[in-house]
C-alpha cells in the first residue's frame, strides 16, 4: 500500500525575472515588474510530498524528521533570505522564475532521497500563484 506524506516549509527570497540578452523594454514588456533591477522578494511556501511504501517496522513512508532536515539543509538553509540570481549558484545562468525554482528544489532533493520513493513540490510563491512538479 502505498502513502503520501507530506511537510510543509517556508522561505523568504528576493530575485528579478529577467534576460540578459533581452534590452530593458523587452524584459519588462515579458516579465513586467518583475524585471525591474533593483529586485523584489516574496515569501515562499513549500510543500514537500513523499509517497513509497509503509514500513512495516516503524509504520512510516519516510520519518518526517529526516525529511524537515534535508529540506532544511538543502533549502531553507541555501535559498532563506538570499538573493536567488546572486547568491544561489543553481540561478547563476538560470531565470528564477517559481517553476525553475520548483524543478531546482525537486533536483535536490530528489539526489538526497532513497530512488523507491516518489516525490512532488509544490512551490507558492503567493497564496494564490504556485506550481508542482514531479520529475515529469
Amino acid at each position: 500500500m502505498k502513502v503520501t506524506v507530506k511537510r510543509k516549509a517556508h522561505f523568504n527570497a528576493a530575485h528579478r525575472l529577467f534576460r540578459k540578452e533581452w534590452d530593458a523594454d523587452k524584459n519588462l514588456d515579458v516579465f513586467g515588474k518583475c524585471s525591474l533591477p533593483n529586485y523584489h522578494g516574496h515569501n515562499y511556501d513549500l510543500i514537500v510530498a513523499v509517497t513509497g511504501e509503509i514500513d512495516q517496522e516503524t509504520g512510516f513512508v519516510i520519518d518526517l524528521k529526516i525529511l524537515k532536515d534535508l529540506i532544511k539543509t538543502e533549502i531553507e538553509e541555501p535559498f532563506d533570505h538570499r538573493n536567488l540570481n546572486l547568491d544561489v549558484p543553481e540561478f547563476k545562468h538560470l531565470n528564477p522564475t517559481a517553476e525553475n525554482i520548483c524543478v531546482v528544489i525537486y533536483d535536490k532533493l530528489r539526489k538526497k532521497l532513497e530512488a523507491k520513493f516518489d516525490i512532488e513540490i509544490t512551490l507558492y510563491e503567493t497564496a494564490r500563484n504556485f506550481v508542482t512538479y514531479s520529475g515529469n
